[in-house]
């Protein structure tokens, strides 16, 4: 919000206080307040409502007002708040594509990390044993530490398949493919977005035991009919023969001699004539953006063993494992995806 052309510096290191500002009216409920009320609050209705002070309620929501999250009006003398039609649809969780639960895990988990990022830097590795005390010689046993961390993180999951989940199953048509597994499928947002897509397909959701279990308690119901589960470890345990594999966000966990062990895995147990989907933000292959891939592969740094890469880095990845004819779609938003045929 800062207008001066030189002073664009100022934006860059305040940008931390948008997050926190972010996080902070989210943590509160600050936006489902007001969205559940017929009409826009005052300041006094808003700070009774999130059980907050009424001077910091003040400060809070006039820094959301700056940042358009928060429309504000007149009435009697009185300043009265309502919600923007953004945040009615990201940040109040009563609505199907609610950013809420991506928020907070934003907050309490990849913020903690981020605090570790000139470490991370420094010493080329992931930061959860500075950051929650948890070694991480087997990555996702500290992304899954406690029932509730794994919650929350698949809720990110749901959250991003939500809304960006239709863009990459329709990126190429993946008619011809109708025995379909996502590994490391998680919450199933994405499987549901593939059915919708795909009325002849089946998706089945290969993914770890305990959260194969939490998904069938939280996320896909017994009405999603070609929706299904196999619980293992990809990278341990035997793949069921299929048309096509989803890879979504799985690689860019991992480093270049891990992704080809499980591309080459994918590869032996694919159908001839199959293929591999995967589901990545690309780099530029100049690495000049875009800048969301950038920090996303920064953020790999704090948290994983991986790295955001270029179109040409997955292909070598898909090549090394046998796939050919691999092509790449750039959906113009934030994932891009990526086809290798066997």
């Amino acid at each position: 919000h800062t207008h001066t052309q030189d002073l664009w510096i100022l934006d860059y290191m305040e940008g931390f206080l948008v997050s926190k500002t972010l996080f902070t009216a989210c943590e509160l409920g600050v936006f489902d307040l007001l969205a559940s009320s017929q009409h826009p609050l005052s300041l006094e209705e808003v700070a009774l409502g999130i059980r907050a002070s009424q001077d910091g309620t003040e400060r809070l929501l006039a820094a959301c007002t700056g940042l358009d999250l928060l429309n504000t009006h007149t009435q009697d003398g009185h300043v009265m708040y309502s919600n923007t039609e953004q945040s009615s649809v990201y940040l109040t969780q009563s609505s199907p594509v609610s950013l809420t639960q991506s928020i907070h895990y934003s907050s309490k988990t990849i913020y903690l990390c981020w605090h570790y990022l000139t470490d991370a830097v420094r010493e080329g590795s992931n930061q959860y044993e500075k950051a929650f005390g948890v070694k991480s010689e087997h990555l996702f046993e500290a992304l899954y530490r406690s029932e509730e961390e794994m919650v929350k993180f698949m809720q990110l999951m749901n959250s991003i398949w939500n809304i960006c989940g239709r863009d990459v199953v329709t990126a190429f048509n993946l008619s011809p493919f109708t025995t379909i597994y996502d590994l490391g499928g998680c919450s199933g947002a994405l499987a549901k977005q593939c059915v919708l897509a795909y009325p002849e397909c089946t998706v089945t959701i290969f993914d770890l035991p305990k959260v194969v279990k939490t998904s069938r308690e939280h996320f896909v119901t017994d009405d999603n009919q070609r929706v299904s589960f196999h619980e293992g470890d990809f990278f341990k345990d035997a793949l069921p023969d299929a048309d096509l594999y989803i890879l979504a966000r799985i690689l860019h966990d991992w480093t270049d001699v891990r992704s080809i062990e499980l591309l080459t895995k994918v590869y032996r147990a694919c159908r001839p004539g199959g293929g591999v989907l995967v589901v990545e933000a690309l780099l530029c292959e100049d690495g000049s953006g875009p800048l969301t891939a950038q920090l996303y592969s920064l953020n790999m740094l704090v948290q994983t063993e991986g790295k955001e890469r270029t179109a040409a880095e997955y292909t070598a990845l898909l090549t090394a494992a046998g796939f050919q004819n691999i092509q790449v779609e750039r959906t113009g938003k934030i994932y891009d995806a990526v086809l290798g045929r066997k």
